[in-house]
């Protein structure tokens, strides 16, 4: 264990704002500060387990939401949109559900 110290990664602000939304600081875990029982070494050497696909959150399993929202890949705006690191373009298609709703119902 070490003394507490403002956090490196966030200077103590626990996170960030974007738009309306606050996500708090991977270092700290939104505590602004290190150190004490807050001490990221000795959380262990393992790594997070990787967060699911946006289109498997638990939230699906609300029914409100996934009628409101419909798609689950594009939020109900029939585009996909992807950073491209290789080409380092922005690659905007159309999303596959856009597919199911222009089919005639006979087929």
């Amino acid at each position: 264990m070490t003394d507490r110290i403002t956090c490196p990664a966030c200077e103590g602000r626990r996170g960030q704002h974007v738009g309306g939304l606050f996500l708090a600081c991977e270092f700290c875990g939104g505590q602004g500060t290190v150190g004490g029982r807050n001490e990221p070494a000795e959380r262990g050497d393992a790594p997070p387990p990787p967060r699911p696909p946006a289109w498997e959150h638990k939230v699906w399993s609300d029914p409100w939401i996934a009628a409101a929202l419909g798609c689950r890949m594009c939020l109900g705006t029939r585009r996909l949109t992807h950073v491209d690191e290789e080409t380092r373009t922005l690659v905007n298609v159309p999303c596959p559900c856009t597919d199911d709703q222009e089919r005639p119902e006979n087929e």
